[in-house]
């Protein structure tokens, strides 16, 4: 276990990487798809959700696997990067906010499709790992 000031400067380097991808996905997929697109569906966050739901499933079959520098990078990737860069909050404020406008389906569909992508994601991403070693 690394000292705590050492471990926080992982989570913040990680987390500040994360959050730059995280924006820099957002302005591609809003030049990709178009403003109005972007604008009637959060593709964006959708998007960063399973990405970043199967890269932590390679992360974990990875450590799980070889578990090398395991704690550094659980906090550097795990903690920092994906935590960074994967967007719950903004997930539960847009499933809100669609309901509010009165898109109670879109927004079961958009909750329902996060979360079995995201599951899918996590799982391909282990299967990957096992198959890859």
């Amino acid at each position: 276990m690394p000292h705590p000031l050492l471990a926080s400067m992982y989570v913040a380097l990680g987390g500040g990487i994360g959050a730059l991808l995280r924006y820099q996905l957002g302005r591609a997929m809003t030049h990709w798809l178009g403003a109005p697109v972007v604008a009637a569906f959060p593709w964006a966050t959708l998007a960063a959700n399973v990405i970043g739901s199967m890269a932590m499933g390679v992360l974990a079959g990875w450590l799980a696997r070889f578990g090398q520098g395991g704690e550094q990078l659980r906090l550097l990737i795990g903690v920092g990067l994906l935590g960074g860069f994967t967007t719950f909050s903004s997930f539960s404020l847009e499933i809100m906010l669609l309901m509010e406008r009165g898109q109670g389906a879109q927004a079961f569909l958009y909750a329902a499709v996060s979360v079995l992508a995201g599951l899918s994601g996590l799982y391909i991403g282990l299967i990957v790992m096992r198959l890859v070693v």
